[in-house]
């Protein structure tokens, strides 16, 4: 992933900062408790595409 993308990309949901997770090519919305999926070093920044977080996930 682009390091200037990384400073600019925030969750759709709720504009907040995102932690990007390089080993599971994932970026985390804590708020929100969603891991959106980056495929192909592209970032996938819709809802519908996002996993939910389990409680028991550590963020």
């Amino acid at each position: 992933m682009d390091p200037k993308l990384l400073d600019i990309l925030v969750c759709p949901i709720c504009k907040g900062p995102l932690v990007y997770r390089k080993a599971e090519k994932e970026l985390i919305c804590r708020p929100d408790r969603l891991a959106f999926p980056i495929r192909d070093d592209i970032p996938v920044m819709l809802e519908d595409e996002a996993r939910e977080l389990p409680p028991e996930e550590q963020v």
